[in-house]
C-alpha cells in the first residue's frame, strides 16, 4: 500500500509540474521561416514543422505543395506558460508575417501558405480571436486580417529534412540567407526580451 501511495504521489507531482505545458499550432507561410523564429523564443520547449487542416492521411510535402490537399504548412509549438504566455506567442505570430495576404506569404503562394491559428482549447480560441479583433480595431494594416482561427485537427509531422531546417542549412543555402536570415534578425531586434 505504501508503494502505491508513493507512486501516486510521484504521478501527481509530475502532472502538476506539467500542467503549464501547452501546445498551439501556427501557419504563417513557409514552415522553415516560422520554425526558425519560434525556436528562439524563451519558454518554447519544442517546435515541429508539419501539416494540418487537410483531409488525406499522412500527406507528403510534395502533395501539400500541390495546393490541392487542404493542408497548411504549420509549426506545432510546445511551450511552458510559466515562461512565455500565449499572448506573447500570438504577438510574435502576428508581427512576423503578413496576416492580410490570402493564401500567400511573399513569393510563396497557395492555400498551404495561409495564415492560421489552430487552437486546442476554448481558452486559446478566445485569446486568438480577441487578439485578432484588437489588431483589426487598431487598423495596423491597411487590408483586413485574413488569418483563420480553427480547431486543431490531426497534426502530421513533416519529413525529417524539414525539421530544424534553418539550423541545419543556414550556411550555403540561398533561401536561408535571402529569406529566413533577414526575418530572424528582424525578429531578434523587435523581441529581444523574449529570446532564449
Amino acid at each position: 500500500m505504501r508503494k502505491i501511495l508513493l507512486l501516486l504521489s510521484i504521478i501527481l507531482i509530475t502532472n502538476l509540474n506539467a500542467m503549464n505545458i501547452q501546445t498551439i499550432t501556427f501557419g504563417s507561410g513557409c514552415f522553415w521561416c516560422t520554425e526558425a523564429i519560434f525556436q528562439e523564443v524563451k519558454g518554447v520547449k519544442n517546435v515541429e514543422s508539419g501539416y494540418m487542416g487537410g483531409e488525406k492521411s499522412n500527406p507528403s510535402y510534395k502533395e501539400v505543395c500541390s495546393g490541392t490537399t487542404g493542408y497548411a504548412e504549420v509549426i506545432q509549438v510546445t511551450f511552458d506558460e510559466d515562461e512565455v504566455s500565449l499572448d506573447d506567442l500570438l504577438e510574435i505570430f502576428w508581427k512576423t508575417h503578413d496576416p492580410t495576404t490570402l493564401n500567400r506569404q511573399g513569393a510563396d503562394v497557395g492555400t498551404q501558405y495561409r495564415s492560421a491559428v489552430f487552437y486546442y482549447n476554448e481558452s486559446q480560441k478566445t485569446k486568438a480571436e480577441a487578439y485578432k479583433q484588437k489588431l483589426d480595431i487598431a487598423k495596423i494594416w491597411s487590408n483586413p486580417i485574413v488569418t483563420e482561427i480553427t480547431l486543431a485537427s490531426k497534426f502530421y509531422p513533416a519529413e525529417n529534412y524539414h525539421q530544424d531546417y534553418y539550423s541545419n542549412n543556414k550556411n550555403g543555402n540561398q533561401y536561408c540567407s535571402l529569406v529566413i536570415t533577414p526575418k530572424v534578425e528582424k525578429f531578434k531586434k523587435i523581441f529581444q526580451d523574449k529570446l532564449k
